[in-house]
């Protein structure tokens, strides 16, 4: 179900917000629950996403390094149990070394909800103590969304400091971000200090949810769902389409009202081709072109319960190994 079991943070600042994403999916037709999961230290903090999955549904346990309150080289278990459709323990390990001599102010760069087109930008301080030629030498951008600079403010005595500088373009595209910068520094033990940076970029347009599952039906199986289309100020869709045409009908009237909000029916129908199956759906609106939306649409389209196998069998209840991770 997990798509890693363990995670290096490397050498990090401290007070640096540090965060990692063990995501993991549900792959049976029954349900999974969640019921918790515990750290062995306390330098790691770890939540859930979504504690309860449906076939194919996703979620992550977000491993949080205390950098804070701990110092040096820290490891944690963290231990996942499962308690529905059968009871399981999954394990998920963690390492790291947290600085003493180089401090990030405010841990990380939070840029919020920025509207797409939208420039931003945030400024942070790094503050080093020790030696008294400490520099940082360049930065190194994970993606094209985001450009930095630095500037040094004060250096003396052993203590250097510095402001960083992060933009995020107007071009970066909608959604969640959620990277890491490099700061290149001329410290041989540790050339490398990771800054987390996170923004959401809100499109003109949204929809919920963002992709839609049908379920897992049988063919000739139809179904009805429900999305969510809004925006800042009212607009009309002005039509819905697929790749698929014979499989979908969209509840969308011709006369519909200029609003912020408009529920869209989407009628699904099943066809014969077992297994998972994945379309596409476009929305369009008097928005203009920028304001079109696509998302993706799955189902699950099983054979008759003797000739299904497109989906694992789930264990008997005395099989409780942590093999399934």
């Amino acid at each position: 179900m997990f798509e890693s079991t363990s995670h290096d943070f490397g050498a990090v600042a401290r007070g640096a917000k540090v965060e990692y994403r063990f995501n993991f999916s549900n792959l049976y037709e029954e349900d999974v629950h969640i019921s918790g999961v515990r750290s062995s230290c306390g330098c790691t903090t770890p939540t859930i996403t979504k504690d309860a999955l449906k076939t194919y549904e996703k979620s992550a346990i977000v491993a949080t390094f205390n950098t804070r309150t701990f110092l040096g080289q820290r490891s944690a278990t963290l231990t996942v149990t499962i308690d529905q459709p059968f009871y399981a323990e999954v394990q998920l390990r963690v390492q790291g070394y947290i600085r003493s001599d180089v401090v990030l102010n405010p841990g990380g760069v939070e840029f919020g909800q920025v509207d797409q087109g939208t420039p931003a930008t945030k400024t942070i301080g790094i503050n080093y103590a020790g030696r008294n030629d400490w520099a940082i030498l360049g930065v190194k951008p994970a993606s094209d969304d985001i450009d930095a600079s630095f500037v040094e403010t004060s250096r003396g005595g052993g203590q250097v400091s510095y402001e960083l500088k992060v933009n995020l373009k107007p071009d970066a595209p909608a959604g969640y971000i959620k990277e890491q910068l490099m700061l290149v520094t001329n410290d041989r033990r540790a050339s490398e200090v990771p800054v987390d940076i996170e923004a959401r970029v809100v499109s003109a347009i949204t929809v919920h949810p963002g992709s839609l599952f049908m379920g897992a039906l049988k063919p000739g199986d139809k179904v009805t769902k429900k999305l969510v289309v809004q925006a800042k100020k009212p607009f009309r869709i002005m039509g819905v389409t697929s790749d698929v045409p014979e499989r979908f009908e969209f509840g969308v009237a011709e006369d519909a009202k200029s609003k912020q909000v408009h529920l869209l029916p989407v009628i699904f129908t099943a066809g014969d081709k077992p297994g998972k199956i994945t379309y596409k759906i476009r929305i369009e609106t008097d928005l203009g072109d920028d304001a079109a939306l696509e998302l993706s649409a799955f189902a699950h389209v099983t054979r008759a319960p003797d000739e299904s196998k497109s989906v694992p069998a789930v264990p008997s209840a005395d099989k409780t190994s942590s093999r399934d991770d």
